[in-house]
């Protein structure tokens, strides 16, 4: 059993804060799972959307909602977007005898509609897969070969890993996004999913997708925001200075679980990933979702120039810049990139993640930092 600690701690503290907490993530990450630690599922207060029963139960939300004392759980609420004006309602009794947590497997619309309905009265939480600092240290190499899903990183074997993969992308296309809303081809998804793959830890360029599937720009990136949406890509956005250079201003792609990418690229062996071209990018998308599930930070971007400087996640915090790259190497060192990205963007320190044992200065401002540390919850600036 892992506990997702982390995240139990992160929605306590957003409910001692706000009245309802809005708890997002991918299909089957463990939401559910984390959400019955707080509330049983066998408990009046626990409504699950999939499940007729509970969704019978809340015909009538105001009715079912309105006399529950104490913390009340509502999963899958994608599925009842009518249910936020009601929940508005609710958490604005004066004696507020009842908070919420909120679960959904998508964010674009659902999180829409819940900041338009609970503005001031919400936190949200975005929850992902197992990270470095959920496991043992020996076990980070699985992790980033069989991503953080729980029934893939703890299948018995390879291929059992592998099948779950090859029926979550199913389910998803074909159950989940139709219940969603969503009238989108599901082959049309899964060959555009497949080739965001190749695409992986690259600047995003929707023109060559668009021809090799015969159709428009616009459907591309209709495609890209509805995977995305469901939280299971990533959009990097782009960091703009004000600088003489020109710089990139398209975001770059992610496929957010390292195994979900894997699975796409046909890798279900760590020697078939240790020797694939993409390789150095799959490490690189790993590393980040790592750094973004395990650390807070009020905005995050990456910065490239059309000359080649690059940096591969720019951070802001309290009025503080800094800067990470990510290396898959034995002795990581100062780039050219990294120098210019000092002085270009002011950053006031980088870290270079690599995949080492040993935390050593490169220079006053530049730090080696294994990636082990984040495991161990080290800060990455200290």
């Amino acid at each position: 059993m892992i506990y997702r600690q982390i995240h139990r701690e992160a929605i306590q503290e957003a409910l001692s804060r706000s009245r309802v907490a809005v708890l997002v993530g991918p299909r089957q990450c463990g939401k559910t799972t984390l959400a019955r630690e707080l509330v049983s599922e066998d408990s009046v207060n626990y409504f699950d959307l999939e499940d007729p029963a509970s969704l019978a139960r809340i015909d009538q939300p105001m009715t079912a909602l309105a006399p529950l004392r104490g913390l009340v759980v509502i999963d899958e609420v994608q599925r009842r977007p009518d249910l936020f004006p009601v929940l508005r309602v609710l958490a604005d009794r004066k004696d507020l005898p009842a908070k919420f947590l909120v679960l959904g497997s998508a964010s674009g619309q659902l999180l829409r509609q819940s900041s338009e309905s609970l503005a001031g009265r919400m936190e949200q939480i975005t929850m992902g897969g197992f990270s470095v600092a959920e496991v043992p240290e020996e076990a980070q190499r699985a992790l980033w070969l069989r991503g953080g899903f729980p029934l893939s990183f703890l299948a018995s074997n390879e291929r059992n890993s592998m099948a779950w993969r090859k029926q979550f992308l199913q389910t998803l296309l074909e159950r989940d996004l139709p219940q969603w809303g969503v009238r989108v081809s599901a082959t049309a998804l899964r060959r555009f999913w497949f080739m965001v793959a190749h695409y992986h830890g690259q600047i995003w360029n929707s023109a060559e997708p668009a021809r090799a599937l015969g159709v428009n720009e616009s459907t591309i990136r209709h495609y890209l925001d509805l995977l995305t949406d469901a939280l299971v890509l990533r959009q990097l956005q782009p960091f703009h200075a004000n600088l003489g250079k020109r710089q990139v201003k398209s975001p770059k792609v992610y496929v957010r679980d390292g195994g979900v990418l894997h699975h796409l690229l046909g890798l279900e062996t760590e020697k078939a990933l240790l020797e694939h071209p993409k390789v150095g990018a799959s490490w690189e998308g790993f590393v980040i979702e790592q750094i973004l599930s395990t650390q807070t930070f009020d905005s995050v971007y990456f910065w490239a120039t059309h000359q080649g400087a690059e940096i591969d996640l720019v951070l802001e915090r309290i009025g503080t810049r800094t800067g990470i790259e990510v290396k898959r190497t034995d002795t990581p060192r100062i780039t050219p990139s990294i120098r210019n990205a000092l002085v270009d963007l002011e950053l006031s320190r980088i870290a270079v993640i690599y995949p080492g044992a040993k935390r050593f200065p490169l220079s006053d401002l530049v730090e080696a930092v294994p990636l082990s540390c984040i495991g161990r919850g080290e800060s990455l600036f200290p």
